[in-house]
């Protein structure tokens, strides 16, 4: 081998050797930037919890109280028990040691800390939350022996709810954040309001964590405090609920022995006084963190506990929907108050015949009498002059199409069907024949009990829709401060006698020989109107008697009063209670309940529900059979309680 060979192998060998150190020196300077630079708050938060640890101190959620000032959820305090990951030096032991002193599942330890894999080491993982005096006691016991060092106990606000389970679906519960409300800005681990007024006004009532920073020693012991930043609680919000009178209606349908919801506002502005879903929950289940056992059994109750049916159940509202009709006809010029039919226990139109409830028909009626004996026969007949799209109209003026805008998550729109609505649904145009059904509020008609609440009290007061709220004022820290109430969502001006014609004729309905006379209140001029809704046709009751579900039919009433100055308004829906005027005794407990507050005197008290009297003739809103199609069509807008059978 040549010298100048030998010259080129070495020359090549200290480039290759002087490259390879550039590259490593290249590789470990990006390296040190790396963790220096990009990874410095981490590698500085992990080096300081080698003998320093921050604890988030969580912030109380802001208190609720009634329109009077009295508290209705609050909070209270209770311990949480933790393990700090970064000081396990053996987590397997203190998983199972965890799991003898305080009794737990060491399996379901192990998905707790799972589920929070990917948190931080230093961040505690909560393992217990509202953990028992005994089990604080024996943990903290093990914490001074050093078997648990890496073990944290902290006293955390927790939510507290009426025992009772007084509003619950008004006030809906917290929980942790989930996975979407993490994506969606939630800090991981957040309590927040998962349903109800704790997630429409979950931005108020949260409030600002505080932190406070704490030296260990080697043992993951606390020695000292080095810095406490206070928490700040959430805003305090008053609510238009009157606390009394919630408990008059839910003690009310607890005395009837049915099931249902209630919804009362002030017509005069849309504050909701009454807010009522039965049957309900505990939210105080969900306040620290509801066991899986207990959430499984909710979800496959029967009876749907977790439904808010104010305004998420969507029903056939039945003769309540005649007033609809009659403002319909007498706002579109069609009849005067005086218009007259003849009832004979029934009449044909398209070539069907359809019942009046009473066998020999009530004679010859006008407006007013009508409404007070609920004749289907008049109604049938104004529908069938109004065509479908004109009912549609007026109900949409009156609140009973879409949403109420009530301040509460998930509303459901309430369907009142029109041509144009068919069309788009089904592709098939609307036959003059299914308007019958649909002016006695049978037939595709499927709505909320919000959207009947603002109904009346948009016939009570005049003409203005008012828009239902449950928030009254906020306390910011210095002092309450009013919330505007939202704007009106429309104002009708009623044609002259109208309004005189609906309130004579929904006076009458209670106070004069027609089917509320449960609701009559000597000297309150109440005002009502009863409605009772098929849930399934008769064929179809027949086929599904042996299918275990309740079929029995809905019963409904609205109210005012008084008549001609009105306070309070509302419905009453009773869940398969079979008839409307059932529950015109929870409505004129509820209007005494008010009553007596403002004037001062002592609340009415119920006695022992009386097994309703029987009547002579049958029930003046039982509307007649429908048809199979008819049931099929209803189930398809989404109205019926339950599922459609098959």
């Amino acid at each position: 081998m040549s010298l100048a060979e030998d010259r080129r192998r070495v020359t090549f060998r200290l480039q290759a050797l002087q490259v390879g150190a550039i590259v490593v020196f290249a590789i470990l300077g990006m390296s040190f930037w790396f963790l220096q630079v990009i990874e410095h708050k981490r590698y500085e938060e992990l080096a300081e919890n080698n003998h320093q640890r921050t604890l988030a101190l969580r912030a109380p959620r802001g208190v609720l109280l009634d329109r009077s000032g009295a508290v209705l959820v609050e909070n209270r305090h209770s311990f949480t028990i933790s393990i700090v990951r970064e000081h396990s030096t053996d987590l397997p032991r203190t998983i199972r040691l965890l799991s003898q002193v305080a009794g737990l599942d060491p399996k379901q330890v192990e998905q707790s800390i799972e589920r929070h894999r990917s948190e931080p080491a230093y961040r505690p993982t909560v393992i217990v939350e509202d953990a028992s005096l005994a089990q604080v006691a024996a943990v903290r016991a093990r914490r001074l022996e050093s078997e648990l060092p890496d073990i944290v106990v902290e006293e955390v606000p927790t939510r507290r709810y009426p025992a009772d389970a007084l509003a619950a679906h008004l006030f809906g519960y917290v929980g942790e954040a989930n996975d979407s409300q993490v994506a969606g800005g939630a800090a991981q681990g957040a309590i927040i309001g998962q349903q109800g007024l704790e997630k429409a006004y979950n931005d108020l009532l949260m409030g600002v964590d505080g932190a406070r920073v704490v030296v260990v020693n080697s043992l993951g012991r606390e020695i000292r405090t080095l810095e406490e930043v206070a928490p700040v609680e959430g805003r305090r919000l008053q609510l238009t609920i009157d606390a009394d009178m919630q408990r008059a209606a839910e003690d009310g349908f607890r005395h009837a022995g049915f099931n249902g919801a209630a919804l009362v506002l002030d017509p005069r502005n849309g504050e909701v006084l009454t807010y009522v879903s039965l049957p309900a929950y505990d939210p105080n289940d969900f306040a620290v963190g509801i066991e899986r056992a207990k959430w499984a059994a909710l979800n496959s109750d029967q009876l749907r506990p977790l439904q808010n049916r104010v305004m998420q159940g969507r029903y056939s509202p039945g003769s309540i929907f005649k007033i609809v009709v009659a403002t319909a006809a007498l706002e579109e010029g069609l009849v005067d108050p005086d218009f007259r039919v003849t009832c004979n226990g029934g009449a044909t139109f398209f070539g069907r015949y359809f019942k009046c409830h009473l066998k020999g028909g009530h004679g010859s009626v006008d407006m007013r009498h009508a409404l007070e004996k609920s004749c289907n026969v008049y109604f049938y007949t104004l529908g069938n002059m109004l065509g479908v799209d004109k009912i549609h109209k007026w109900a949409e003026k009156l609140g009973m199409v879409g949403k109420t805008g009530i301040d509460l998550p998930n509303e459901q729109d309430s369907i009142v069907p029109s041509t144009e609505w068919k069309r788009k649904r089904t592709g098939e145009k609307w036959y003059a024949g299914e308007t019958i059904s649909v002016s006695i509020g049978q037939g595709q008609v499927a709505v909320t009990p919000a959207s009947l609440a603002v109904m009346i009290s948009t016939v009570a007061n005049g003409g203005t829709r008012v828009t239902p709220h449950v928030i009254k004022a906020v306390d910011e820290g210095n002092g309450w401060k009013p919330v505007p109430a939202p704007a009106v969502a429309d104002r009708v001006a009623f044609r002259p006698g109208t309004l005189a014609a609906l309130h004579d004729g929904l006076w009458l309905a209670v106070n004069g020989a027609g089917t509320a006379g449960r609701a009559r209140l000597p000297g309150r001029d109440v005002s009502g109107k009863t409605g009772t809704a098929q849930v399934i046709s008769i064929q179809g009751r027949q086929a599904a008697r042996n299918s275990g579900r309740d079929l029995r039919d809905h019963g409904w009433f609205v109210f005012f009063a008084p008549k001609d100055n009105p306070e309070v308004a509302g419905v009453i829906f009773g869940e398969h209670n079979e008839h409307g005027y059932l529950g015109a005794p929870i409505a004129k407990h509820l209007i005494e309940t008010y009553f007596a507050k403002k004037e001062g005197k002592p609340l009415p008290v119920l006695t022992p529900a009386a097994k309703p009297e029987p009547r002579d003739t049958p029930d003046p809103d039982s509307p007649p059979v429908l048809t199979d199609s008819e049931v099929a069509a209803v189930a398809g807008a989404g109205s019926l309680a339950a599922p459609p059978l098959n």
